[in-house]
């Protein structure tokens, strides 16, 4: 079985292309930079060259494949949300052309709305786009990854804008990335959606505590207004629909929003954001914590 991954040096995707190596496959990776693998794998998988904003590089890079893994990368400046629905229309068109037997597509919480969610807008677009092929796709609809928190500082204040004590789902993208594999492997027919909801919701505050006790330094959230939250984006650099983009996959879940997808066995990961923290956040910190 041929399988293709995108993004196989993402937060996700290089835990897809471990796996499928330790099952025993040689997974095709489709990236920019091949010298960007980690040198563990290289060996072990073909690496194509392409940018998947190029779409007949990757009708021509995913030719003879069974199965794809795939994800829509962060794009330059400009509007996500036409940078997703952009790449979508080029992981369809490479399915149908290709005869592709079946697609994980990493989605997220909140696609389900189809409009008003900022960048997740463009996912939904994506999974439209992959849904028009008729061919055997797979929504994966994400929780808040917990390798966000790598964006933040280790101390002090989050500032957001949802209510500090608002619970959402939040998952490891390792164990978004077993299910992947798992259901690249087992296979399946139809369109299907499948929450990967991690083991529990947290609330920005609960979460803030977590950090702090893995790293032992103080860290709370914060509530702080839309405009402000905008000011500090656009001077971050960020350009008009960037920001609108940023806001809405906030803004756009924040009053009753409720998953598609409950809780259950199906959609429970196992990694804690407590040992996640532990492993990733205390990694070069000269602390001594104890809990």
């Amino acid at each position: 079985m041929r399988i293709a991954v995108t993004t196989p040096t993402g937060n996700v995707g290089r835990h897809v292309v471990a796996m499928l190596v330790r099952a025993g496959l040689r997974p095709v990776a489709l990236l920019r930079d091949p010298a960007r693998l980690p040198e563990a794998v290289r060996d072990h998988v073909v690496a194509v060259r392409v940018d998947l904003d190029d779409a007949d590089a990757v009708a021509a890079a995913t030719a003879g494949v069974d199965a794809l893994f795939w994800v829509n990368p962060a794009g330059p400046d400009g509007d996500p949300v036409a940078h997703h629905a952009r790449l979508g229309a080029h992981a369809a068109r490479a399915v149908t052309e290709n005869g592709i037997v079946r697609t994980v597509f990493q989605s997220s919480v909140g696609a389900e709305l189809r409009h008003g969610v900022g960048e997740i807008d463009g996912l939904a677009r994506t999974e439209e786009l992959l849904d028009a092929t008729g061919a055997p796709v797979l929504h994966l609809r994400c929780g808040y990854f917990f390798t966000n928190l790598l964006l933040q500082p280790l101390s002090d204040v989050v500032p957001v804008v949802l209510p500090v004590d608002r619970q959402m789902p939040w998952v490891a993208p390792r164990d978004i990335a077993e299910v992947a594999v798992h259901r690249l492997l087992a296979g399946w027919t139809g369109r299907r959606v499948q929450a990967v909801h991690g083991p529990e919701d947290l609330s920005w505050e609960q979460a803030a505590a977590v950090v702090a006790r893995a790293t032992g330094r103080p860290l709370r959230a914060e509530r702080i207004p839309d405009e402000e939250m905008r000011g500090m984006l656009r001077g971050a650099g960020r350009g008009v629909a960037q920001v609108e983009s940023i806001m809405g996959m906030s803004t756009g879940m924040r009053d009753g929003f409720v998953p598609e997808q409950p809780r259950d066995a199906t959609t429970t990961t196992p990694t804690t954001l407590a040992a996640w923290a532990y492993a990733e956040l205390r990694a070069g910190l000269d602390v001594d914590v104890r809990v």
